[in-house]
């Protein structure tokens, strides 16, 4: 396994769009009533927008932990069945506002940070949706590999109501 500092998924996603501001698109807004607590631990990559640095990565998963400065551990990892091997890539998240807002800011290296704003989340934190700063980047996230058609209907329902073009979502291969 290599550990690569910016290639895969969410990580390049959000590097690309670090120069932009890590607010959510206009007209959307991060959940509020956020409990980071609860959100920490694995989460399974079941759609993305059809990044190219992302493209082909499969059993795509984001773990995120409490790091000792407040901020929060985000390791992302994906496997690229093309090689035959894991790439991964760790970096750090922070609130950009009360930690009860899920509106986060993410790096994977230097001063760059890209948007991470949580915009569905069910009450028991089994199944989150996800944009950054513009429409072109959306994840549908979950705690298991796979996620029930009802929930998945939602979560599309959701995301196409607020502008984002759910028939370019790419469904990751767990």
């Amino acid at each position: 396994m290599k550990l690569w500092p910016v290639v895969t998924g969410v990580a390049i996603a959000l590097t690309l769009v670090a120069c932009k501001s890590p607010t959510p698109p206009k007209g959307v807004q991060p959940i509020t009533g956020f409990d980071a607590s609860r959100y920490l631990g694995k989460w399974y990559e079941i759609a993305r927008m059809d990044y190219r640095f992302e493209r082909g990565l499969e059993q795509v998963t984001a773990t995120y932990s409490k790091r000792s400065d407040g901020a929060i551990r985000v390791l992302n990892r994906g496997y690229d069945p093309e090689k035959g091997e894991w790439k991964e890539s760790e970096g750090k998240a922070s609130f950009t506002g009360a930690p009860t807002t899920a509106a986060l800011k993410v790096s994977f290296f230097g001063p760059f940070y890209g948007g991470y704003n949580v915009i569905k989340l069910d009450d028991d934190y089994k199944y989150a949706l996800v944009s950054g700063p513009n429409r072109d980047y959306l994840w549908i996230l979950s705690r298991t590999p796979t996620i029930p058609d009802a929930v998945k209907q939602d979560y599309l329902n959701t995301a196409r109501s607020l502008g984002f073009k759910v028939d370019e979502l790419v469904w990751v291969k767990q």
